[in-house]
């Protein structure tokens, strides 16, 4: 079962879309939105293949069958998450879809019991305002950087590590 499939399609917030789990059929689709943003140097791309094999991390928003937003959450270990490849469609960004597709990965890591959420990103400051904090990237196990030996920028880093703190037993960020 797709870990964001008791979504289902549904609304939130303001937005007129619906979020929903991806699906094979979306991978076009994600793989265009992420290649918008890595061309202009803000976030890594996603080749097909990394998006076919790790389609069931994935939530979209999506308004008239147009995917307009994406965002992963990553289960790297029992108490550790990824927010990953966060990307909103240009002509539709300052609308709330990003912070909205973090808080439904959010959702789901408290579901699940994740207490700590990272992300490595070259936009910080999207990720501080929603309550992330920055840390040094050597703080975190070495379990995430199996995937980051496959980047065309290891070991030279240049994203910045950031952490939020889930309150397990609330709806907010602790």
């Amino acid at each position: 079962m797709n870990q964001f499939q008791h979504l289902a399609a549904r609304q939130v917030g303001h937005l007129p879309g619906l979020f929903r789990p991806a699906i094979m059929r979306d991978v076009p689709a994600i793989q265009r939105l992420i290649k918008l943003h890595a061309d202009k140097g803000q976030m890594l791309p996603r080749s097909v293949n990394e998006l076919y094999e790790t389609i069931r991390q994935y939530i979209l928003y999506e308004e008239r069958g147009k995917v307009l937003g994406v965002c992963g959450l990553h289960v790297t270990w029992e108490d550790l998450a990824e927010v990953r490849a966060l990307a909103v469609d240009p002509d539709h960004m300052g609308r709330g879809i990003g912070k909205l597709l973090v808080h439904q990965c959010l959702g789901e890591a408290r579901r699940l019991g994740i207490p700590k959420v990272f992300t490595l990103t070259y936009v910080p400051e999207f990720f501080r305002r929603l309550g992330f904090e920055e840390v040094e990237k050597t703080m975190f196990p070495h379990k995430i950087w199996s995937e980051c030996i496959r980047c065309h920028k290891f070991p030279d880093c240049d994203e910045t590590g950031l952490v939020i703190l889930l309150d397990l037993n609330n709806d907010q960020a602790a």
